[in-house]
Formats: structure tokens, C-alpha cells, sequence
């Protein structure tokens, strides 16, 4: 294979001919669009710091070991430089792609449910709020592969929310199946809270968001979708509140239980 010379001046040029927004993927989907923008920028790294160390000559030719000194200096730099946005590549790739921010998908791998164990001692199913469930199981089906969430982790949190009644309303104003509050509900685009429809996808859109912003830790997700991310941020783990930890355990043990 020919050696490649790389030189870029301007490595927005081509990215700019991308349409914005123009590719309609899954939160699955755009977890592995993230990765390969960010691969793909690292390689691009690489041949620039190649083009460079060989200009330079670094190492040196004629010591012991310099080519390798120079493929590690080559590949923990293109590395480092990636993983440190300096470039803003992969970023401005994806924002083109998606019409999102890189940031939110970044590196990040959601860990299935079945690897964490419940934290306190097994709670029973209740029958009737499960049969209730089961009467959504197509809409918690679609929200499942639309936004990356098991099944299993969707239902367990209406489960544990309103018992599968979709009417439910908290004495805080928490409405619906997923008992999402008006300005959660606003901000996941729901138009009408108590249609099963619009609550259980904004109740899972926002918490994949949860997942996405704690790196794959169903835990903190789950504090964060019972206290708000800033509590769990202000004591950096969940939340010494009873309420939340109840709410943690109790779901993290309907996960345990509940058929997908």
C-alpha cells in the first residue's frame, strides 16, 4: 500500500455538504454513530501526527526503537487529541448527521439490566397493577426499540410510578403511567400527558437521557429520574433520601422479576 501524505487546511470543508439532521436513527443507532465519528477522527488524528513525526523525523531514524517510540507517540496522541475535542470533528459530524449534540452520546455504553442485582430483599408483583401493564405491552414495545431501553427496565419503572394506571396523578402534579411533571413532559415534546402513547415514550426518552448522561449506570438513572439529575449530581451518587433509595431498590427488584 502506497503511503498516504495528508494535509488539511480547513476539515469542515466536507462536513458542511452533510444535510443537518438528515438521518432518522434510533438512540442505539446514534450510540454507534457517536463511536464511529469519534474512530473516524482519531484515524484522521493519526495519519496527520504520521505526516508530522515524519516530517520531523522526532525520534530519529537511526536510534534503537524510534519507529516504535513513534507508532506509540502516533497513536496515544491521536488518542488523547480526539478524546479532548481539540479538533471538534467527530462533533461537528455528528451535529450534521443528527441535528444533536456529540456530548450527550459520547463513549457512552448502556449496560443491560440483568447485570445489576437488586440492592434489598425481593418485592412481591403485584398481579392486578401487572396485568394492567401488560395492556400497554405494544407501546412499551416501540418505545423499547425506538430509545434503547429494555422492555423489561420500561416496565418496571410504570410498575413502580402508578401501578400501570394511566391516570394517575402525585401529589406533586407527577401525571400519567410514568408519572412524568408538565415541564419533563414539555421538554420530551408530550402533548398530552395522559395518553399512554405520548407519556410512556417521554417518560423513556427522558430516561435514556438519564442513562446516556451517567454512563449506562441504571442506578443513577433511576435517581435521577426519581430526584432530578442535580441531587444526584450535589451528592454525586444517589441521593440520601429515603423516598429515592426505596425507589431504586424497588425497581432494580421489578427488574429482577418482570418478564420482558
Amino acid at each position: 500500500m502506497n503511503e498516504v501524505n495528508l494535509k488539511i487546511s480547513n476539515p469542515s470543508k466536507h462536513i458542511n455538504k452533510v444535510n443537518p439532521g438528515q438521518l432518522n436513527l434510533s438512540v442505539g443507532e446514534k450510540q454507534k454513530l457517536a463511536k464511529a465519528t469519534q474512530e473516524f477522527e482519531s484515524l484522521l488524528t493519526g495519519m496527520m501526527l504520521k505526516s508530522m513525526t515524519k516530517s520531523s523525523g522526532m525520534f530519529g531514524s537511526e536510534g534503537y526503537g524510534g519507529d516504535v517510540l513513534d507508532t506509540v507517540f502516533e497513536s496515544e496522541m491521536a488518542s488523547y487529541i480526539s478524546k479532548s475535542k481539540s479538533f471538534g470533528i467527530a462533533e461537528s459530524l455528528f451535529r450534521k448527521m443528527t441535528g444533536e449534540e456529540l456530548s450527550e452520546y459520547r463513549m457512552h455504553s448502556i449496560k443491560p439490566a440483568a447485570a445489576f442485582k437488586p440492592e434489598a430483599n425481593e418485592v412481591k408483583i403485584n398481579t392486578s397493577a401487572h396485568e394492567r401493564i401488560k395492556k400497554f405491552d405494544p407501546i412499551i414495545d416501540e418505545a423499547s426499540k425506538k430509545y434503547g431501553i429494555n422492555s423489561g427496565v420500561i416496565k418496571s419503572i410504570i410498575m413502580a410510578e402508578s401501578a400501570g394506571n394511566q391516570n394517575a396523578l402525585s401529589k406533586a402534579k407527577a401525571k400519567g403511567l410514568m408519572q412524568l411533571m408538565d415541564g419533563t413532559a414539555k421538554d420530551m415534546g408530550v402533548k398530552n400527558v395522559w395518553d399512554p402513547v405520548e407519556n410512556i415514550n417521554g417518560g423513556t426518552k427522558y430516561f435514556s437521557k438519564m442513562l446516556r448522561l451517567y454512563d449506562g449506570d441504571i442506578r443513577l438513572a433511576l435517581a435521577a429520574y426519581n430526584a432530578g439529575p442535580k441531587n444526584v449530581e450535589k451528592y454525586n451518587g444517589i441521593p440520601p433520601f429515603d423516598e429515592t433509595k426505596h425507589y431504586v431498590s424497588r425497581v432494580m427488584n421489578y427488574i429482577e422479576n418482570l418478564e420482558d
